[in-house]
C-alpha cells in the first residue's frame, strides 16, 4: 500500500515555495530559476488591451441549415480609448492615419471596379484591419522587410506602391507590378521596397522571411523582418517550422497573428484550444505579444518593440492582434454565418473611426477643417490613380511569353547590405599521410 504524503504537505500552497520560484517574469516572457532548481522556466505574455471580450459562438442547426450564434460575452460594452503610445509623435500618427483612410478608400474603390467587371479575379479586403496592416508596417526601416497577406493592403501602401499599382495589378494591366502575368495580391519588389510577394500557400511566407533575415546576417546586419499570418494559417505546420528556425537561429522575424476571428466560415472557438494564439509563443521560446488590432497605438508599440529587439540581435517576436473579420473571405462571400450582433459590437470598433476621435478629440492634434482637407486629399488622389487605372492598357497577349526564365542582362544579383565574410575553406582532398583506398 502507498504511502501517504503528509497533510502538510498535500497542502503546501505556490506561495511556501522557495523565493526563487516566485520571482516576477521579466518583460520578455522568460525568467530562468535558480541553477539548483534545473532549467524550469516560467512565462508570461504582454497583453497591452484595455478591454478583453471573451465570446463564445454556439453552432445552431435548423434541418440542413447551420447558423452560429453568440452564447456569452457582453456585446453591449462600452468602446475603450486608444492607449496612449510611447513613440508615435503627432506628425507620424497623422500620416498613420492618412495610410489607413487611403487603405480603406483604395478597398471601397477596388470593390466597385469589380461590380463593374473591371477586375480580373476575385478581391480581398482589409476592412477592420487597417489599423493593423498600416501601423506595423511603419515601424519597420526602409532597408527591412515585408512580406505582405491578402488582406494588408495597408501595409503595400506604407511600404511604397501607389493605389494605382495595387488597382492596375487587380485589373491585369500592362503597368501594374507584374505586368498583367497576376492578379490579385500576388506582387512584391526586391529591389527598391523590400517587400515579398504574398504566397497562397499559408504559412510559406515565414520561413522566407527568416532566410532574408539570416541572408542579412550572413552580411554583416541585423534587420527586422515582418509578415502575417492569419488564425486559421497559424495551425499549419510550415508555420511552426518557419518560426521554430527563426527562434533557434535568433532571427530577427515578427511574425503578426491576425486573429480576426474567422477562418473562412470557422469560428476561432473551433479551431483551436488555447485562449490565445500568443501563448504559442512559449513553445519556441520567444515573447508573446497581445494586442488590440483595432487601436493603431498598440499595434505599432508593440511592433516597434519587436523590430528594436529584432535589430538588437535578440530574435523573433510573435504578436497577436485581435479583431473582426468584417467582410466575408472575400468578394464572393456575403458572410451570412456571422451573427450580426458580432457585426454590430466590432463596428462600433471601427480603427478609422477610433483614431480620428482620437486625433481631434483626446489629442487634438487635427481640427475639423484639417481632417476634411486630409480626407479630400485622400479622395483626389484616389481619384486621379483610379482613372490612370482603369485607362491603362491591357498587356499584349505575346508579352505572356517574357519574364518566364531569367534572361542574360535582365537583372543583377548581388548583396543587400554587405558582401558576406566567408572563412578560408582549404582544398579538399586526402591527407599527405593518408593512402588512397582502392576499393575492388
Amino acid at each position: 500500500m502507498a504511502k501517504k504524503k503528509p497533510a502538510s504537505a498535500a497542502k503546501r500552497s505556490k506561495s511556501s515555495a522557495p523565493p526563487a520560484t516566485r520571482r516576477k517574469p521579466k518583460a520578455n516572457g522568460q525568467e530562468p530559476r535558480a541553477k539548483s532548481q534545473g532549467p524550469i522556466r516560467t512565462y508570461t505574455i504582454v497583453d497591452y488591451r484595455l478591454e478583453k471580450p471573451n465570446f463564445i459562438l454556439r453552432q445552431v442547426r435548423t434541418g440542413d441549415e447551420v447558423r452560429y450564434e453568440v452564447e456569452s460575452g457582453d456585446l453591449s460594452a462600452p468602446v475603450p480609448p486608444i492607449r496612449e503610445s510611447q513613440y508615435l509623435s503627432r506628425q507620424q500618427s497623422i500620416e498613420i492615419y492618412r495610410w489607413m483612410l487611403l487603405n480603406r478608400r483604395m478597398e471601397t474603390a477596388l470593390e466597385n471596379l469589380y461590380k463593374q467587371g473591371k477586375v480580373v479575379g476575385g478581391v480581398y479586403f482589409g476592412l477592420g484591419q487597417e489599423a493593423c496592416s498600416c501601423a506595423s508596417a511603419y515601424a519597420l526601416h526602409k532597408d527591412e522587410w515585408l512580406g505582405p497577406m491578402i488582406r494588408n493592403q495597408g501595409s503595400v501602401l506604407v511600404r511604397g506602391f501607389s493605389p494605382r499599382d495595387i488597382m492596375m495589378q487587380y485589373m491585369a494591366k500592362a503597368g501594374s507590378p507584374t505586368k498583367g502575368r497576376d492578379a490579385s495580391s500576388h506582387f512584391g519588389d526586391h529591389e527598391k521596397r523590400n517587400v515579398v510577394a504574398p504566397i497562397s500557400t499559408l504559412g510559406d511566407l515565414i520561413p522566407v522571411l527568416a532566410g532574408v533575415a539570416l541572408g542579412a546576417r550572413l552580411q554583416g546586419k541585423n534587420i527586422a523582418v515582418m509578415t502575417y499570418i492569419g488564425d486559421g494559417g497559424q495551425s499549419t505546420g510550415v508555420t511552426y517550422e518557419g518560426l521554430n528556425f527563426a527562434a533557434v537561429q535568433n532571427l530577427g522575424l515578427v511574425l503578426i497573428v491576425e486573429n480576426n476571428l474567422w477562418g473562412y466560415s470557422t469560428p476561432a472557438d473551433m479551431q483551436f484550444r488555447v485562449k490565445d494564439l500568443a501563448e504559442r509563443a512559449i513553445a519556441y521560446g520567444i515573447p508573446g505579444v497581445i494586442v488590440d488590432g483595432t487601436d493603431v497605438c498598440q499595434v505599432y508599440d508593440a511592433c516597434h518593440e519587436a523590430c528594436e529587439r529584432a535589430r538588437r540581435g535578440e530574435g523573433p517576436t510573435m504578436i497577436e492582434a485581435k479583431m473582426m473579420r468584417m467582410k466575408g473571405h472575400a468578394i464572393h462571400d456575403a458572410a451570412e454565418y456571422v451573427p450580426k450582433p458580432l457585426f454590430e459590437y466590432w463596428r462600433k470598433r471601427d480603427p478609422i473611426a477610433r483614431f480620428e476621435n482620437y486625433l481631434m478629440k483626446a489629442k487634438k492634434w487635427l481640427t475639423a477643417d484639417e481632417n476634411q482637407k486630409l480626407i479630400a486629399d485622400v479622395e483626389q488622389q484616389l481619384e486621379a490613380d483610379r482613372e490612370f487605372a482603369v485607362n491603362s492598357p491591357m498587356p499584349e497577349p505575346e508579352s505572356a511569353a517574357g519574364g518566364v526564365y531569367c534572361e542574360p542582362g535582365c537583372h543583377e544579383i548581388k548583396p543587400k547590405y554587405a558582401m558576406p565574410k566567408v572563412r578560408g575553406v582549404k582544398a579538399a582532398g586526402p591527407r599527405r599521410s593518408e593512402a588512397a583506398v582502392h576499393l575492388k
